[in-house]
Parts: C-alpha cells; structure tokens; sequence
C-alpha cells in the first residue's frame, strides 16, 4: 500500500485516508506515510483522528511539517504534554487557540505558563485559555491580573456557575477595577429617558430610534434604565473598543437579537469582516442568559469606581 500510495492521485489519497483514519488496526506504515503527507488534505484526516498515531509519531510531524499540519494535530481527541509543549512552542495563533480549546489538551506546568504568556495582549485568547477549567489557580490569577476589564466580563459571563465564584474573589484578590475615565454629562439624556419612562415608550424600538439618530448618550441612559445598571458601566461597554462587551447590557435590558444585531451593524460600519464578528456575537448572545448579564454588571460595578 506504501508503494501504491507514492502512485496515486493527491485526491485519491485524501479519500484513503478518510477511510483509514477511524480504522485501528490500520497498518501502520501507510498511516505514518499520509500523516507526514504535505498536501494537508491528504495528511488531516490521520492528524486529527487516527489512534495508530503514537505520541513520538505526532511530535516528529509538530516539529518539522506546516502550520497547517500542526492545527490538525491540534484538533485531536486528546493530546500529551509533551506534544502540547511542542504545538505552543511552534505554533502560530490559529494552532495555539485551537489547543487553548480543547478540552482533551493536556498541559504540563510549563507548558500552562506558555499558554498564558501567549494569551498576554490577545483578548480572544485569553478568554478562551481563562475559560479552561484545569487552569491552575496561581495562572488563572496571572492570567485575570494582565486582562482587561472586557476580557473579565466575558469570562464570568461565560463560565459555569460552580466556577464564577472562584473566579470573581480571584478578581476581588487582584483589585480589578473598571478603569474610570472622564465622566460626560448625562443630563439632558436622562431627562429625555425620564419622559419616555413616564409615557411608557421606552422599549426596544426607542434604543433603535436612538442608533438611528446617533444619539448614543440616550441610547446609554436607555439601556441603563431597562437593565437597571448605573448609567457608567454601560457607558464603559458601549464605548469601549470590544464588540462583545456590548452583549452584556444588551442581555440585561432584554433586546432580542435583532434589536443587537442593528447595533452592532451601525457600531462596524465600516470595518472588514463584519459578517463574522456578528456571526460570533450571534452565538455568544444565544448562550448569554439574562441572569448572567446581570449579574456580571453588577459585579463590573461594585468593583469599578464609577456610580
């Protein structure tokens, strides 16, 4: 089969490895063979699923073989230290988000203070690797003491409830704050929401008003009544530079998704890749409950210096 497979058609031998993959007692020569294929689509399918695959095997491949090569490995069931070390190591950030989610990843000490250290600075990686449940305590402090505000947010809005306790008196350790900025002047905007509060207009269609008129203090003071939120936290999330931060508030005031997709749509315009940001925020959304939202908020405030 070695010598058929040096013969044969690129696409054919995808196809063979498609159908060896989940075969354990695949011979073992020719899996090595596809595995160390360059043609990714030829070797992923034994990357990713082939347990004929030793651990030598897949660490020889991690250290000589593509990026692309090292983002199948990284998708597999279940993954050794000493492989993991090596995929962080060499890995581009596609490869090491994709270890940081995988449960089946195991890590050894060092190889858990390189996966925060590469976290450092990228806010999507850090939730992700924050969110890992066999994160040991002393990283998961480092970890939150170099996040941001919004990374924090996220993760306890995302973690299991039997985790998010651990994880906010880690936050209450460190002094985490939501850094307080010049407060503007809310006035006239309260006074605005106070008379639709009075006439019972202030809903969902009077918030996509607001983003029409780009009237985004209304729109602050809005959500910040319908979720019961000091006026400051929302004005932090809403005007930060983090997409997902918004999901919060919009959560917690009730909006349907379509209420935060509009809100979204007018906040990017303009940026690339559009389509995708709201693709995530779609699915971040549906798993965010309104429970979580508040009382992640509240939280953000009590720790946060703005009232």
């Amino acid at each position: 089969m070695c010598l058929l497979a040096e013969r044969i058609e690129k696409s054919a031998l995808a196809e063979l490895g498609k159908r060896l993959a989940p075969v354990d007692t695949a011979p073992i020569r020719v899996i090595k063979r596809l595995a160390q294929d360059d043609d990714i689509a030829v070797a992923t399918p034994v990357l990713t699923g082939s347990k004929r695959l030793t651990t030598a095997d897949l660490v020889h491949i991690a250290k000589t073989k593509s990026q692309a090569h090292l983002l199948a490995i990284s998708e597999r069931p279940t993954l050794e230290p000493t492989l993991t070390e090596v995929l962080l190591v060499r890995g581009d950030r596609k490869v090491v988000s994709s270890l940081a989610k995988n449960a089946g990843a195991l890590f050894s000490e060092a190889g858990y203070n390189r996966l925060v250290e590469r976290a450092e600075g990228d806010d999507d990686l850090s939730t992700v690797v924050g969110l890992r449940k066999d994160l040991p305590s002393s990283l998961l402090q480092e970890l939150l003491r170099r996040a941001t505000d919004a990374v924090i947010a996220k993760i306890l809005s995302l973690v299991a409830p039997e985790r998010r306790k651990e994880i906010e008196l880690v936050v209450t350790k460190i002094g985490k704050t939501i850094a307080q900025g010049s407060e503007p002047d809310y006035g006239e905007a309260e006074r605005n929401i106070a008379a639709l509060v009075s006439s019972g207009k202030l809903d969902e269609a009077a918030l996509l008003g607001f983003v029409q008129k780009r009237q985004q203090d209304e729109l602050i003071v809005g959500i910040a009544r319908l979720s019961s939120i000091p006026v400051g936290t929302i004005a932090q999330l809403l005007n930060g530079h983090r997409n997902d931060a918004v999901l919060l508030p919009c959560k917690a005031a009730g909006l349907s998704w379509t209420a935060v997709e509009f809100i979204l749509h007018d906040r990017l315009a303009g940026q690339s890749a559009i389509a995708e940001i709201i693709e995530i925020a779609r699915r971040d959304y549906a798993k965010l409950t309104n429970m979580t939202a508040q009382r992640t908020l509240r939280f953000m405030s009590i720790r946060g210096t703005v009232k």
